[in-house]
């Protein structure tokens, strides 16, 4: 009887044990919001932030009730290209959406007031060799922390008011982290995959040639964790902003930031030029052909060249096909520019 007490309490007490030592996630930030993180070349030329232009086909990005208008079926996915500089596993825990130089950033489908998703939220690989860690002698630190977004888009708008739409994203995370950090004589390893979801509400109102736009992203989220660590929230954003439009003419404004004790808000400011021939429709038997410019600029202050990002892109189509470019740089630095390109094809 004695033997079979004491074989419970050690089954009992070896998984407290286990979970007592668990190391710490070296992941310590979980914010996808970053203006920089913007997937949409349309909105990056534009000041990297669009809750009002819904001719943008990944507006579901930033605010889903931009769909709310849309009448057109298309498939697009755009590609991101930039030097990234060497970042360090300390700097890497700081930054959850870290992605590789170049890689796919966003796939979707948009079909009406619909649209379905695939993000790569974060794709971070870094190994760090003994000659890159002075101090620690024979030591050996290894990430690779992988977080996709599957998304489904949905906008509508009340008949008795048309000029009011609403749009909602339901998202479903999923991803793994695996860590190696080896210091004689300790070495800590983890490798736990992790599961989860989040939402976003959107909302656009219209009233002439003015349109408004208001976005709370990742409002309701959760983080879960195989290895039971704590599941976490992901850090949630609250963006306002206004439009003036005619036919070929759109300047936008607007903010954004964290809903937290410290909002670190960004103020954004973009303009978009528009030369047309023939019809813009999709599915017209008529070739369409439209030439787009844009400008923007964002900052948390605009103290200093130093301090603002700024912006330029431009886009064309014919007909079915449509091809966009951005570019993002920090303090008018080339050599840190960030490149996304878009390419979509129209569907019946």
């Amino acid at each position: 009887m004695k033997t079979l007490t004491a074989l419970i309490l050690s089954l009992l007490i070896l998984p407290l044990c286990a979970w007592w030592d668990m190391p710490n996630l070296p992941i310590t930030s979980f914010d996808y919001g970053s203006p920089a993180g913007n997937v949409s070349p349309m909105a990056i030329g534009m000041g990297a932030l669009n809750l009002t232009n819904a001719g943008d086909f990944y507006a579901s990005h930033s605010n889903p009730a931009l769909l709310g208008s849309n009448q057109y079926s298309l498939l697009a996915a755009s590609f991101r290209v930039k030097g990234d500089k060497d970042m360090s596993i300390v700097e890497a825990a700081q930054f959850s959406n870290v992605l590789r130089p170049s890689q796919f950033k966003y796939v979707t489908l948009l079909a009406k007031q619909a649209a379905f998703t695939y993000q790569p939220m974060s794709s971070i690989y870094i190994m760090e060799s003994p000659d890159s860690l002075f101090g620690y002698d024979g030591s050996f630190r290894y990430l690779d922390y992988q977080l996709d977004k599957w998304q489904v888009s949905l906008a509508g708008s009340d008949k008795s008011w048309q000029d009011l739409r609403f749009g909602l994203n339901a998202k479903y995370l999923n991803g793994r982290l695996v860590y190696l950090r080896s210091e004689r004589p300790d070495t800590t390893f983890i490798d736990t995959r992790v599961r989860g979801f989040s939402t976003d509400l959107g909302l656009t109102l219209q009233t002439g040639a003015f349109t408004f736009g208001l976005a709370a992203t990742d409002i309701v989220s959760r983080l879960y964790w195989d290895w039971g660590y704590d599941s976490v929230p992901l850090q949630s954003h609250l963006a306002l902003g206004a439009q003036y439009g005619t036919d070929n003419l759109i300047v936008s404004v607007g903010g954004q930031g964290k809903i937290s004790k410290t909002p670190g808000l960004t103020y954004h400011l973009g303009a978009q030029y528009l030369w047309d021939w023939g019809s813009n429709a999709y599915n017209s038997a008529e070739a369409a052909q439209a030439f787009a410019l844009r400008a923007g600029l964002y900052s948390h202050d605009f103290y200093g060249i130093e301090n603002v990002n700024f912006t330029l892109g431009m886009g064309y189509n014919y007909n079915i096909f449509r091809f966009d470019v951005a570019v993002n740089n920090k303090g008018l630095r080339l050599s840190d520019s960030e490149y996304l390109f878009s390419l979509g094809l129209g569907l019946p």
